[in-house]
């Protein structure tokens, strides 16, 4: 196990170099130059070269690229260039209210919908079934915008039972009186989906030969069920979690822009509009570490659930 986990930590060092080298060519090479930008519609040759030596642009690329690696190494990203405040101080502040939120949203989602997909299989072809997978179908259909803007009118303004918008600076706070609403209109978008998903999941594994003989067994369908069929579904549920895991700090964008959040999402789409590169290419790096350690974890997961799994 040891040795898989150095193997697999090993492996991420060319990753993240790749990821390094193509985020780097993307936004210094293919984006273009960002102080045209940043220097707006007034803008003399004088006030471009202060620009551009103020954010390294009159480098070399080399010696660009090789900032940005460093930059990497310490987790250190500068100054924004939008807002001229440390980018991992932005990123920090950032975080809590995008992690309330979406972290909330992905518990509740999965305390709902994998009962829920439990359920329907177990009544595969019922009138539960069929019931649970019309709904599913149905709110899948309907955009988000829809749901945003019908409850935020009817839930919020109309009936009052819950603000509009905002956010405070209390944790307890926030749970009880600023998430709620965008959680149950994250819940309406996401649950459709998700129940459809993990049901295919448990009907395939309640088709399985394993499940034939203990039945023949005489095993009850609710120890079948909890026991077997379960367990061994859970290994697509664990990847679709923690596939889902690293974009947590990016928030709900839309989720977000409604109903006044201060997370990540807000800061993503003012550093795109503002061109603000050290905040994107920070994001992008820590997404792609992220994404690595979950991968990393889900497999040691499959371990733990089946024994039988083979690490590699």
């Amino acid at each position: 196990m040891l040795a898989y986990i150095i193997r697999r930590v090993l492996q991420m060092i060319p990753t993240i170099f790749g990821v390094m080298l193509l985020v780097f060519i993307l936004f210094s090479v293919v984006g273009g130059d960002p102080s045209l930008i940043l220097g707006g519609k007034h803008l003399t040759e004088e006030v471009l070269n202060n620009i551009r030596t103020q954010l390294g642009l009159d480098k070399s690329l080399p010696e660009q690229f090789l900032i940005f690696v460093k930059q990497v190494l310490t987790l250190d990203f500068g100054t924004s260039w939008s807002t001229q405040q440390p980018v991992s101080q932005m990123i920090a502040s950032r975080v809590g209210p995008s992690l309330t939120l979406t972290g909330a949203l992905l518990a509740v989602s999965l305390l709902v919908s994998i009962p829920l997909a439990a359920l329907v299989a177990y009544f595969r072809g019922g009138v539960t079934d069929r019931i649970v997978t019309i709904a599913c179908t149905v709110a899948m259909s309907i955009s988000a915008l829809v749901y945003i803007v019908v409850g935020q009118y009817f839930l919020a303004y109309e009936l009052a039972w819950f603000p509009v918008r905002g956010w405070g600076d209390s944790l307890f706070t926030n749970l009880m009186v600023y998430v709620p609403l965008p959680l149950l209109m994250g819940l309406m978008v996401s649950i459709g989906p998700d129940i459809r998903f993990y049901r295919s999941f448990f009907i395939e594994e309640m088709n399985n030969d394993y499940v034939r003989t203990a039945r023949a067994k005489g095993l009850s369908e609710s120890k079948i069920m909890l026991k077997h069929v379960l367990r061994n579904a859970m290994i697509p549920v664990v990847t679709n979690v923690m596939m889902a895991l690293p974009f947590l700090m990016m928030g709900a964008l839309i989720l977000e822009s409604f109903f006044g959040i201060p997370g990540m999402g807000n800061e993503v789409l003012l550093a795109v509009n503002k061109s603000d590169f050290p905040v994107i290419k920070a994001v992008t790096i820590y997404i792609a570490i992220a994404t690595m350690i979950f991968n990393l974890l889900a497999d040691l997961v499959y371990k733990l659930i089946d024994p039988r799994v083979q690490l590699k």
